[in-house]
């Protein structure tokens, strides 16, 4: 199975509560922690909510 390694790039300060939610579902807490999550549609849908703030590759 695909695994996709998620990056914040840019702060969650100033944007929307879900916003904020959606990273820490993510396993997102701090600016350029990364995370390997598996290439699911649920975490797509995630990563689709929130494009602005992370940055997605694939393992």
């Amino acid at each position: 199975m695909a695994e996709l390694k998620v990056t914040q790039i840019r702060s969650s300060i100033g944007t929307k509560p879900k916003h904020r939610g959606t990273l820490r579902a993510l396993g997102l807490r701090k600016l350029g922690q990364s995370n390997v999550l598996p290439d699911r549609p649920e975490i797509r849908g995630m990563i689709a909510r929130v494009p602005h703030l992370v940055l997605v590759e694939e393992v």
